[in-house]
């Protein structure tokens, strides 16, 4: 069987990258909804079925576990997969998000003051705010939705990125932040101008460099998932549109024989 990793466009191939990087080994399967991307203006009802439909294609594809690596949709839709839809269809199935690792990770940090950065679906439902102050009660958090960005980064739109970053970003800073959340798949595209921008004193967490570790120490404590997958090191990767964009990165990420396929699940 296969780990599946399920986004809705760019920002997923990237966690896709680090995470075959760490377990180079597994077999993996990458489903892209780029045709219906980005999710982060949707409803919570468009995303949950959308992220049901995906969970049920990659389950038929012989996926054991399925790495949810949209934010919004772990935001929005994860919890009821887990609670309501896996049991009831796939009880043996796992779906993993990417919110709580990059939590864990953040207050492990010894953050006190935490900006977050997102979609403005993840922001509207307070699930970075709600987990950390779960896990740290003294710490202040700050959300801030930035609506633009996934669409420059998914077009390739990047000349003026750095204003619209910054427009986005001053509210956070001005509350004397000590860590940046990168609350979106997308955002490790334009980390480095991320960082540029916040400057030294702020870290910033990009999920890209948490997942791969968390998904392998999982595997460690699950020897019964762990031991039905299979070790071919081999990696589609799967979108329902494919845009040059996306071809060029995957090709960047994955090698010159990196060949997308355009699948119709829905």
């Amino acid at each position: 069987m296969k780990i599946g990793i399920f986004d809705s466009g760019l920002g997923g191939l990237m966690i896709a990258k680090h995470i075959v990087r760490a377990l180079p080994a597994y077999d993996f399967i990458y489903l892209g909804d780029t045709e219906r991307a980005p999710y982060g203006n949707r409803s919570p009802q468009v995303v949950y079925a959308f992220l049901q439909e995906a969970v049920e294609f990659l389950f038929s594809k012989d996926c054991a576990l399925v790495i949810v690596a949209c934010n919004t949709a772990s935001a929005q839709a994860l919890r009821r997969i887990q609670r309501e839809y896996l049991p009831r269809h796939h009880p043996a199935r796992r779906v993993l998000g990417v919110l709580v690792p990059t939590v864990e990770a953040v207050v492990a940090s010894g953050a006190h003051r935490v900006g977050v950065l997102a979609t403005a679906g993840t922001v509207a439902t307070g699930a970075f705010t709600r987990e950390l102050k779960k896990a740290a009660p003294a710490a202040k958090v700050w959300e801030r939705a930035a609506p633009l960005l996934v669409p420059m980064i998914e077009l390739d739109e990047l000349a003026h990125v750095d204003a619209v970053l910054a427009r986005y970003l001053s509210p956070l800073l001005a509350k004397h932040i000590d860590t940046l959340i990168l609350g979106c798949t997308h955002y490790p595209l334009v980390a480095r101008r991320i960082r540029k921008l916040v400057g030294p004193n702020v870290r910033v967490v990009a999920q890209t460099d948490l997942i791969g570790g968390k998904l392998f120490r999982y595997l460690a404590r699950h020897p019964e998932i762990e031991r039905t997958l299979s070790r071919r090191g081999k990696v589609a990767l799967l979108v329902t549109d494919l845009t040059p964009t996306f071809a060029a990165l995957a090709r960047r990420w994955f090698g010159p024989g990196a060949k997308p396929k355009v699948v119709q699940y829905y």
